[in-house]
């Protein structure tokens, strides 16, 4: 296809000689009065409406959503978001407003070129100049007579951007290049019409015409945008330390992809964890819980080399796994009794407990939830589709849950951040459609089965869309089986690129504190990984183990950068994206609170549930608790990790200050304090007691001083001194994060 940048023609539509243009507003190029039978010297092509003029208008912001793409549009004049719907665009350009909106009689006359100039009154501004090369190509499609997207319309496949990949300086600027690829084998420089966005422009920022220009160190990934397809670059820009010349610590294949890019920016790893803090930090990360005074002091003494990767061992096959991940998998799944009977929500969590206690592979996990029929009550995973009960939210959930990523913006155009279109919204969500439940005894207890009729609607055609998962191929729409089956092949394949990766990276994050892909939820294409060698290579080693999540998390586990110290040094200070060090995190609430239970050994009580029931072990997020309230515990109404937080707060302060949870634990009967005072403990018993459980090591000496003198004040009342000294451990960054 030729450059988009023509010269002007005569329009086709007329055959006797005529000026073209306004010699007052200034054509953008020399407009000549000729016969219809005279010829320039060149003869450029058609401007596609399809491929020229919908991604001028998206670029100059015409049908964003703040201007003619908003749902009303603005002053009378609506186009589709960002330009996914070409023959109703079309239509709008040139049917309505009595057609003033283009003059092929005389290109320079249009609307179309007016306002945008400034030549009229334009509530958006001037967005481009007479002359200029956005002008031309809408005054050349104009002169053309404003031709409408043809079924022949060569189609988009793709686009790139060249180079990939920059290694630059502070300071320095650098001229992106994004080509087109077409299905007729044509390519062409699209880079002018291109959108550009930088995710993080610390490290850099980009113009429109996609020139980057470098602000700080680190990695920034630079996405292109040309209709509808996506592509990224990455600007990587060295840290300011000397090159790394020796050979870095790893053990395994994580490390040695972590390497390359520790190098590649300059940034050396922390020294290896203390064996204090690796126990504290596998114990929360793996099971939800803190080691217990004795079993600190067991693993500091033992000297084995292999004790770390026995430890990960045994964390594997502790029952409590059970309960952290059980726990983990419901608020994926929003298992709450909120929206559903109680006995279908014990289903729901019994179901996803036997799952995680089985080690079921993540693929047929998912495959049994997309499929799930029969009774709620008899099978949990169809509870799923309780929760979920119109195609679309079955789709947008299924996608969110096990792909990492949403799809709802497609629901209504073409997705504005990601490839996926409306048409393909509708024929993923079709896929559902004949998804129905009844209620057979009448008693609530709702049963799930596949129908043999009925199609979800697209609304811009008025006619279903034939059933298709996202990337894969589409079903017959005379095909009477279950639809869900198809899906189920597609999503679960080796081959589909992001159900593994989502997984992956979900796991990831738990451990490592901030996902390959952060958010871990908004895994979109314009949102890359900080390492994508090593968020494949994590994807391909699930793969090859089936799907075994305990395989992956062990090999997390013994990696080097698990077992980093969290302690940055000043060289690798500012990185929070590269696993030079461990990113201390603030414990989940549910954790938290289980932990504060556990160290002053006096459990909280929930209502409902037997004595002793930990947070962790709550099959329902709908339980009273001020504590998880305030600390973040998501309520289970919506598929997004955004819905947990660990954002600080005034309300998190005061109650661990004033508030009853952690008061009522130091001044309960019987709890850890009150036995300590019966064996008659020593002051310094007491503060290695308290640090050993809590913080999982030994007091230091400067702290064994303070501490003993602290506690020597007030002989008459030690008990208080004993509450004050627990409580102020619990309330340390050292017990409330782990690190």
């Amino acid at each position: 296809m030729a450059s988009s940048i023509r010269e002007p023609r005569q329009s086709k539509n007329f055959s006797k000689p005529m000026q073209l243009g306004l010699s007052i507003l200034g054509c953008c190029a020399t407009f000549i009065t000729m016969s219809a039978s005279a010829a320039p010297a060149t003869q450029p092509s058609e401007p596609s409406f399809r491929n020229d003029i919908q991604p001028l208008l998206t670029r100059l912001g015409c049908n964003a959503g703040a201007c003619h793409g908003a749902a009303a549009g603005k002053n009378g004049f609506k186009l589709s978001l960002r330009g996914y719907d070409d023959e109703g665009d079309w239509k709008t350009i040139t049917r309505s407003a009595l057609g003033r909106r283009v003059v092929p009689e005389d290109p320079a006359q249009s609307l179309l070129l007016l306002k945008p100039t400034g030549a009229l009154p334009h509530k958006g501004g001037v967005r481009f100049t007479v002359g200029s090369k956005d002008y031309q190509l809408l005054a050349d499609w104009i002169a053309y007579g404003a031709p409408g997207p043809s079924a022949n319309d060569p189609r988009i496949i793709g686009i790139e951007m060249r180079p990939n990949h920059f290694v630059l300086r502070v300071g320095a600027v650098q001229p992106i290049t994004v080509i087109a690829h077409f299905n007729d084998g044509s390519e062409r420089d699209v880079s002018h019409w291109a959108k550009y966005t930088a995710n993080d422009t610390s490290v850099c920022m980009v113009d429109e015409e996609g020139k980057v220009t470098v602000a700080g160190r680190g990695e920034g990934p630079i996405t292109g945008w040309y209709l509808s397809r996506i592509s990224t670059a990455t600007i990587s820009v060295p840290y300011g330390n000397p090159p790394i010349t020796q050979a870095l610590p790893h053990r395994n294949f994580i490390d040695d992809l972590i390497n390359v890019k520790l190098r590649d920016l300059n940034l050396p790893p922390s020294p290896p964890v203390s064996d204090g803090d690796f126990l504290r930090r596998a114990y929360l990360d793996t099971i939800g819980v803190l080691p217990t005074a004795d079993r600190v002091r067991q693993f500091m003494a033992d000297t084995s080399p292999t004790k770390r990767d026995s430890l990960i061992d045994e964390l594997l096959n502790r029952p409590e796994y059970v309960d952290y991940w059980t726990y983990k998998w419901s608020d994926l799944l929003l298992v709450n009794s909120a929206n559903l009977r109680p006995p279908a929500m014990s289903a729901y969590y019994n179901w996803i407990r036997r799952q995680v206690e089985a080690n079921t592979p993540w693929d047929k996990f998912a495959r049994q939830v997309v499929t799930a029929t029969g009774s709620t009550l008899d099978n949990g995973a169809a509870n799923f589709y309780v929760l979920h009960d119109d195609p679309t939210k079955m789709a947008e959930t299924v996608s969110q849950a096990f792909l990492g990523m949403s799809v709802n913006c497609a629901k209504c155009h073409n997705h504005p951040m990601e490839k996926w279109t409306n048409n393909q919204y509708y024929g993923f969500a079709n896929l559902f459609a004949r998804v129905r439940a009844k209620n057979v005894n009448g008693d609530g207890n709702l049963v799930i089965f596949s129908d043999t009729n009925g199609d979800v609607v697209q609304p811009l055609t008025g006619k279903p869309q034939p059933p298709q998962p996202l990337d894969g191929t589409a079903i017959s729409m005379t095909d009477n089986g279950d639809r869900r089956s198809a899906l189920a092949n597609w999503l679960v394949s080796p081959e589909n690129p992001y159900f593994t990766r989502a997984i992956v990276n979900r796991v990831w994050a738990n451990f490592m504190g901030v996902g390959l892909v952060e958010a871990v939820d908004d895994m979109r294409k314009t949102n890359p990984p900080s390492n994508e060698p090593l968020l494949a290579a994590l994807s391909d080693y699930l793969a090859q183990q089936h799907y075994d999540l305990k395989a992956l998390m062990r090999e997390i586990l013994e990696s080097d950068a698990y077992q980093r110290s969290g302690e940055a040094m000043p060289q690798n200070v500012a990185d929070r994206r590269f696993y030079s060090h461990y990113y201390p995190k603030r414990l989940m609430a549910e954790v938290m609170l289980d932990a504060a239970s556990q160290v002053t050994g006096a459990p909280t009580a929930f209502p409902g549930y037997p004595p002793g029931t930990r947070a962790i072990q709550l099959p329902d997020s709908n339980v009273d608790s001020y504590f998880l309230r305030s600390f973040g515990r998501p309520d289970r109404l919506a598929t997004c990790e955004c819905e947990r937080t660990s954002l600080p707060s005034m309300a998190q302060a005061l109650h661990m200050a004033n508030g009853d949870t952690l008061n009522v634990k130091l001044s309960a009967k019987d709890n850890r304090i009150d036995q300590l005072l019966a064996d008659k403990a020593s002051d310094q018993k007491i503060i290695e007691d308290v640090f050993l459980s809590a913080l999982s090591r030994l007091p230091t000496a400067t702290e064994s001083k303070l501490l003993t003198a602290a506690l020597a004040q007030n002989p008459a009342d030690r008990r208080h001194e004993i509450e004050d000294l627990y409580w102020g451990v619990l309330s340390s960054n050292g017990f409330c994060f782990n690190h």
